[in-house]
């Protein structure tokens, strides 16, 4: 982060993103009976993916290369995954986990690109991208269908958290609304819709459902 935009907040909610991300992608490893390494690296390329892929699209300098508490998190979680059993990780609880996770890094993420000047529809996706690609890179080395490839409301969880965030920090100057405020929000409503699609399955309506065969 910038100094512009540097808070606890947004520290606390970049740390929570890593380190649930970073725990989905051990606990992957760990169910494919990977080694320890394996885990580890998954561990990295799930926690620190979209950040990585926002920070290279934006022209900022890569978040984790010069902080190595990042990799310590991710490596962190890699050990709690090794020394615990798979089934403590399965179910919704899980789930929920990595709901907010995700909107927790829509919203770093999306505050990070209007820092670095991005405009507010290009900084909206930078979130989306954020929350998003880390679980898409996870699943394409792990070689099975990404979540984004199902009905479920996943990226529009994402999406939901970002314009949020986006649309309140452009506005708070001139509503005099702290953007802690605006964070907070997005993080919220985002993390409900997510919450609400696991606990009642909602989905999207996939192209030609509905159509008569």
């Amino acid at each position: 982060m910038t100094p512009a935009v540097l808070t606890p907040l947004l520290d606390l909610l970049d740390i929570a993103g890593i380190a649930v991300f970073a725990l989905s992608g051990a606990v992957l490893a760990a169910r494919l009976r990977q080694t320890f390494v394996t885990m580890g690296f998954f561990a990295l390329v799930t926690g620190v993916g979209g950040g990585t892929v926002r920070d290279l699209l934006i022209g900022a300098p890569v978040f984790w290369i010069g902080d190595a508490w990042v990799a310590a998190v991710c490596l962190a979680t890699a050990l709690i995954a090794w020394f615990t059993p798979v089934r403590w990780w399965e179910g919704k609880l899980f789930a929920y986990a990595d709901g907010a996770g995700l909107a927790a890094y829509a919203v770093l993420g999306s505050a990070k690109a209007l820092a670095y000047g991005v405009p507010p529809i290009p900084a909206a996706l930078m979130g989306i991208i954020t929350g998003c690609v880390g679980g898409i890179i996870r699943d394409v080395v792990a070689g099975r269908p990404s979540i984004i490839m199902q009905p479920e409301l996943y990226v529009t969880a994402a999406a939901l958290t970002a314009v949020l965030t986006v649309a309140g920090m452009i506005a708070a100057p001139l509503l005099g609304v702290p953007r802690e405020w605006v964070w907070g929000t997005g993080f919220i409503c985002g993390f409900a819709l997510r919450a609400a699609a696991i606990r009642w399955e909602w989905g999207l309506p996939s192209y030609g459902a509905r159509e008569i065969t």
